[in-house]
């Protein structure tokens, strides 16, 4: 009797009359995680557990089909990779080579099916209970490399379940996600609206791969690389105003409303644990607020901010949640010693950058602080007004942002515009270089230059402004003509382009930026969900310099 290979969503069975080849797994058992912040996942918290789970399914098909092949090793010559496998798929027979199916990865279920041997020259099609449509799409996947034009007629979620099923996620994840990101060439492709209270508070896409975690309304909702929405969490918090993705199902929140740092896990909703600023010895610490995470390989660093002002930024060891070390305590009594709203660490020099800017009727004012991680001491800082050359003194940074590729510091000037930067490496009393436009038709278009809302964002190498409503990106170029130079006149570091058209600048003011894969994802102030912006494959960047 031939064996045969039936596979379904619940059971996987080989049929035939050795006992020895009898075996059965359901997949439906979740696996446990070896962190304390998890426990064993539940049938339905499928969130986390799917793709580690069919990833496992798969290697234990390729070791146990190695096993099989090594009992016939003796008896029936191994594979060739020329050598042609037919796969009937929910009724229809697909016919392919060991190559292709085997191109998918050694982990993947198609090329553990390909490591069967057998005695008979004509063995029975393996049948395979899915779609055998998409199943015909990802094999010409396999084939070229690119998703066919019938894909179209699938939703990407509908692939992205049978990619997971057959093990080769990576290849469709590799061929669905969009070209390298470039502002130059950017246009909004979908809003992420959250189902409920739609308004986010805090989002972060930190994670690398175009996925997004959003904040609204004391919830948390999941996108994940194909933004779709994998999971929403209902919080103890009113309003969640800090959200750090610390490990790969663990959020970091924090509330200007609630006292201390919160973790969470997605996979099953869970308070896990809370980190509280606290001194026996000073009576002021008490129900200390978090208004800004940042995290490291090794730790989590976390600005706290006391109801009479005290303030300082508390480094949280990963490992234990333990508060290893507190990295300048203040008063809060002036705008040099306010907390940190800003908080970024830039891995290759060990330095966590804190900003704060406070705004009001007599304009902006704050500081910029950089601390050794290892000595918990300051390198160096800066505060405005007060520093710097006296043509810019009562020209303060509106916001700060830190390019951690370049090891650069980016501040937009809040009446002029003019966006100044400065390399972490060569700082002093004065290190700032400020850009200024050659092109007039490029210049600040707001009122008053730099009056209204601005908020500065670096991703890839490049420098995002939100001035209202518009988004604006400055781009580093190698030439000199018809660039953008510094005061002096002394080298061409970047050019400024629009990113946006007139319609997109009309949704509402810009309050965050982040970018994340090859996504950039923009708020604006009281309207529903994030943007998001992607570079387009049908049109190509031509360099005119």
């Amino acid at each position: 009797m031939k064996p045969l290979l039936f596979l379904d969503n619940y059971h996987i069975t080989l049929d035939c009359t050795n006992p020895y080849l009898q075996f059965h797994r359901d997949f439906r058992k979740r696996q446990g995680y070896n962190s304390h912040f998890c426990h064993r996942k539940s049938s339905s918290s499928c969130y986390c557990g799917s793709s580690s789970s069919q990833s496992l399914r798969n290697r234990q098909f390729s070791r146990y089909f190695h096993l099989m092949g090594d009992e016939n090793s003796n008896s029936a010559p191994g594979p060739h990779h020329n050598d042609r496998i037919k796969l009937n798929v929910g009724g229809k027979l697909f016919e392919t080579t060991l190559s292709t199916i085997q191109s998918g990865g050694s982990d993947s279920l198609l090329a553990a099916l390909s490591n069967r041997t057998t005695h008979d020259p004509n063995p029975s099609p393996v049948f395979i209970d899915r779609d055998p449509e998409i199943f015909s799409v990802l094999l010409s996947l396999l084939r070229s490399n690119r998703l066919p034009s019938t894909s179209r007629r699938f939703s990407k979620q509908e692939l992205a379940d049978e990619a997971l099923y057959y093990g080769i996620e990576s290849h469709l994840k590799s061929a669905m996600s969009p070209p390298p990101f470039s502002g130059i060439d950017a246009s909004v492709v979908s809003t992420i609206r959250p189902a409920s209270e739609g308004l986010p508070s805090a989002f972060t896409a930190a994670s690398g791969d175009g996925s997004i975690w959003i904040a609204h309304g004391g919830q948390i909702s999941s996108y994940d690389w194909n933004l779709y929405h994998t999971a929403t969490i209902r919080t103890h918090l009113e309003d969640i105003t800090s959200i750090c993705r610390v490990w790969p199902e663990i959020a970091v929140l924090g509330s200007e409303s609630a006292a201390g740092l919160h973790f969470y896990n997605f996979s099953d909703g869970r308070h896990v644990g809370t980190t509280q600023w606290t001194d026996p010895t000073d009576t002021r610490i008490y129900k200390a607020r978090v208004t800004a995470i940042a995290d490291s390989q090794d730790s989590i660093f976390a600005s706290f901010d006391c109801p009479h002002k005290e303030n300082c930024v508390l480094v949280i060891d990963k490992s234990t949640l333990q508060i290893a070390s507190e990295l300048g305590r203040q008063s809060g009594n002036s705008a040099k010693h306010i907390v940190p709203g800003k908080l970024t660490w830039i891995p290759e020099k060990n330095l966590l950058v804190g900003t704060a800017v406070t705004g009001g009727a007599f304009g902006y004012s704050g500081y910029i602080r950089l601390w050794d991680a290892r000595s918990g001491n300051v390198v160096w800082e800066t505060s405005e007004p007060g520093s710097g050359r006296s043509s810019r003194f009562g020209d303060s940074f509106a916001d700060v942002a830190v390019d951690t590729d370049e090891s650069t510091l980016y501040k937009i000037c809040s009446k002029s515009g003019d966006l100044g930067m400065a390399d972490v490496r060569k700082l002093g009393d004065d290190p700032w270089v400020y850009l200024k436009d050659r092109n007039p038709s490029m210049r600040n278009t707001t009122s008053g230059g730099g009056e209204g809302n601005s908020v500065i964002q670096c991703y890839k190498k490049q420098v995002f402004v939100g001035r209202g409503g518009g988004l604006e990106v400055w781009s580093r170029v190698e030439g000199r003509e018809n660039g953008v130079e510094n005061e002096s006149g002394e080298g061409f570091l970047h050019r400024r382009n629009y990113v946006d058209k007139v319609e997109d600048c009309e949704r509402g003011i810009i309050m965050r930026i982040e970018g994340g894969g090859d996504r950039l994802f923009v708020s604006r102030e009281n309207v529903e969900g994030i943007e998001v912006w992607e570079s387009s494959h049908s049109s190509a960047t031509v360099s005119v310099l």
